[in-house]
């Protein structure tokens, strides 16, 4: 057993490292950190930045579009604010349109309504005339016819019969107007 003790004792202990072994991992880790600094860590700088320079690049794109895109929104307000505008002035100007043009029909209307009247009432006072000189004559005629009957003698003086006649028309024209009040 004092062999095994011995040899145990020059055997290394698993809980203290070995020096050499940690020189090689020092110096490994040493080329190792000096290659990612070198060369990994420029390449992580190198697309870090250009993705920040596009992100910054996308957010000036976007704000400028955001910028043109409100620009064409007012200039679309500015122009439908216009037509609303151009719209209402051109109703306008159709219902004032419209507005004179029937004021002139109805004038027109009311001179040919008007001049239908008249004329119709001259060609009533045509008729009536010729009507009152047919009765007249017409009454005259049975008007001697009757006061030769009734008198006895003839009335063929055209004078004599003219006298009765307008005699009594005009006592038939008193009576009419008598009645009438």
């Amino acid at each position: 057993m004092k062999q095994l003790i011995v040899s145990a004792a020059t055997e290394a202990n698993p809980l203290v490292p070995n020096v050499w072994e940690m020189l090689v991992v020092i110096i490994s880790f040493a080329v190792l950190m000096g290659i990612v600094i070198k060369l990994v860590v420029p390449m992580f700088e190198k697309t870090f930045a250009e993705r920040a320079e596009a992100i910054e690049g996308g957010i000036a794109k976007a704000e400028q579009a955001q910028a043109e895109a409100s620009a064409a929104l007012e200039e679309y307000k500015q122009q439908l604010t216009d037509a609303r505008t151009e719209a209402n002035r051109i109703r306008e100007e159709a219902r004032a349109e419209g507005a004179q043009i029937l004021a002139d029909l109805k004038e027109k209307a009311a001179a040919e309504s008007a001049r239908i009247t008249a004329q119709a009432h001259a060609q009533i006072e045509s008729e009536r005339q010729a009507a009152v000189v047919s009765l007249r004559s017409e009454v005259g005629t049975l008007a001697t016819t009757l006061a030769s009957r009734i008198v006895g003698e003839s009335l063929s003086d055209d004078a004599r019969a003219a006298r009765v006649v307008d005699r009594f028309l005009a006592d038939l024209e008193n009576q009419n107007a008598g009645a009438a009040k």
